[in-house]
């Protein structure tokens, strides 16, 4: 766009077509009629083209004015929806965000992403619920949350959402640190230890199903069904040391600290997309769209 053209011009020429004179155009906007004629006047000079006719009945729009028209009233209307959305972030007391997310986002980019919205947006009540992918798109789907952040499910499970992606997340085997089978480097070698295992309604199910399938190993009999981080932790650093099969982002930080260690073994194939879900038809709040917003800064930051 020729940065000449200010609002001031749009609003102007918006008005003008709106109430068909210069008078009462002027009137609306708080002006007089010489000023606000030569703010049209400019518009057309900057344009290079005639927007407008003048007449004892009035003004009408020519041709080029009548296209310009569309696109003058939506930057208008655009730009103030913007001043009241930045606006309404400082004044949202009140207000509620409903958050849905995987245990892996929880743990792993979630805190930072809510640091960086309370910062901008304190008065607005975070809600967060943690829960399976089925759940979670469910409950986006009803309204009860305004978005979901996880890995991308698949194509039945995400009908009516959009999904913006974040970063890329690999499932991991991690046992505590003095398992017996911590040197494994093969599923096969692990198929008759104790095993925690995504659930069906886990978005990474699917993952580790293909992966079981390109190593023409069978679903490993001996395991629990859980996608909880709290009891997949508990449980791989208790007497029955499991080996837990979880998205990278859940351990991260066991990882970092020694707690647990990572099994050697070739996961690639698992590697899967995490980010924001949102209903599709829905235009985003402003408090949707801050969200959005930090939590593509968060994960950068991390990463």
């Amino acid at each position: 766009m020729d940065r000449r053209i200010k609002f001031r011009h749009l609003e102007a020429f918006v008005a003008i077509a709106r109430a068909k004179r210069l008078k009462r155009a002027a009137e609306q906007l708080n002006l007089t009629q010489p000023a606000i004629s030569k703010t049209l006047k400019d518009l057309e000079e900057i344009l290079n083209v005639s927007l407008m006719t003048r007449d004892r009945a009035g003004v009408r729009l020519t041709p080029e004015g009548k296209v310009f028209l569309q696109y003058a009233e939506q930057s208008t209307a655009a730009l103030r929806q913007g001043i009241n959305s930045i606006a309404s972030l400082n004044e949202s007391g009140g207000a509620v965000l409903k958050i849905g997310t995987l245990p892996s986002v929880a743990a792993h980019v979630l805190p930072l992403a809510v640091e960086r919205f309370r910062a901008n947006s304190p008065k607005t009540t975070l809600h967060i619920d943690e829960g399976s992918h089925g759940f979670l798109t469910d409950r986006l789907r009803s309204g009860d949350l305004d978005l979901v952040v996880g890995r991308l499910g698949d194509a039945k499970t995400m009908t009516g959402l959009s999904f913006t992606a974040l970063y890329s997340e690999k499932v991991v085997a991690v046992v505590a640190p003095n398992h017996p089978k911590s040197d494994a480097t093969r599923l096969d070698q692990i198929e008759r230890d104790l095993i925690i295992y995504p659930p069906d309604s886990a978005a990474i199910r699917p993952l580790m199903a293909r992966l079981m399938l390109s190593r023409g190993l069978p679903l490993f009999e001996n395991r629990i069904e859980c996608v909880s981080g709290a009891f997949g932790r508990a449980l791989t650093l208790g007497p029955l040391q499991p080996i837990w099969f979880i998205s990278r982002g859940v351990v991260a930080d066991d990882l970092s600290a020694g707690r647990l260690v990572m099994l050697d073994i070739d996961m690639g194939i698992t590697d899967g997309a995490v980010g924001l879900m949102a209903p599709s038809e829905d235009r985003p709040s402003a408090l949707v769209g801050l969200f959005r917003d930090v939590l593509l800064d968060a994960a950068q930051a991390i990463e």
